[in-house]
């Protein structure tokens, strides 16, 4: 019996707007992802592929086309039912870490936990695993306005993982870091990636973009090429 790919998008087209104002952010894009993948996004502004990233998170829904996961038609559901999806198998991390500043790591941690109504006691325990996954469990009771650029990251990676998604969408997650810790962070990824999570990442950096196993480059709103194998930072270290 052959398994079904995680993600598959056939022929998937977005307009923006109407008329003489019409604008075709996608072409007809085809893609498929594989659960335990590692895919970096890469491609200049306005290329599609952050459309591309807001149909994939369930954010938005394509224009036509197909997009299936694990065999289901998303684009059939209705909004309450792709929101069900987003928030039991997705997992998001942003360039601009989005913590709320008045609350501590663990607090920021929980909240996904909060809006499905768990019990306190299984929240915490939850958010503390989480935050032990990114080694930051010493700095559970510190605010972000107490960590490092690098450390409120990792609290964003940990808040994404507290749900135990199988997907994990990262939008230039390394976007406001330095080096050393945007390969902190990379590294970090790619561990997770190790335990199974299906990770999909946009970035412009091509450094970054080498720790993927599979890269797929954008342009004028199709896929243009796709690198897969071995991670680009394995191949250069052999």
């Amino acid at each position: 019996m052959s398994v079904l790919p995680l993600i598959e998008l056939q022929e998937i087209t977005k307009i923006f707007g109407n008329g003489a104002a019409a604008f075709q952010a996608l072409k007809g894009i085809d893609l498929t992802i594989e659960a335990g993948d590692f895919v970096a996004v890469m491609g200049p502004s306005g290329s599609g592929k952050s459309t591309t990233m807001n149909i994939l998170g369930c954010l938005d829904v394509p224009t036509s086309g197909v997009f299936r996961f694990r065999g289901v038609e998303v684009q059939a559901l209705d909004r309450d039912q792709r929101s069900l999806l987003r928030r039991r198998y997705l997992g998001f991390v942003f360039q601009g870490f989005n913590l709320l500043a008045r609350t501590t790591a663990l607090e920021n941690v929980e909240l996904p936990l909060v809006y499905r109504g768990e019990k306190k006691a299984v929240r915490r325990a939850a958010a503390m695993n989480a935050l032990d996954q990114v080694g930051l469990a010493p700095w559970a009771g510190h605010s972000p306005a107490e960590l490092s650029g690098g450390q409120q990251q990792r609290v964003a990676i940990a808040r994404a993982l507290v749900t135990q998604p199988d997907v994990l969408l990262a939008d230039e997650p390394t976007g406001n870091l330095d080096t050393e810790r945007s390969i902190e962070i990379m590294e970090l990824l790619t561990r997770l990636n190790a335990t199974g999570i299906t990770i999909l990442m946009v970035t412009h950096e091509a450094e970054m973009a080498a720790f993927a196993r599979t890269i797929v480059h954008f342009r004028d709103g199709l896929v243009n090429r796709i690198e897969r194998g071995v991670r680009a930072a394995e191949r250069s270290i052999a």
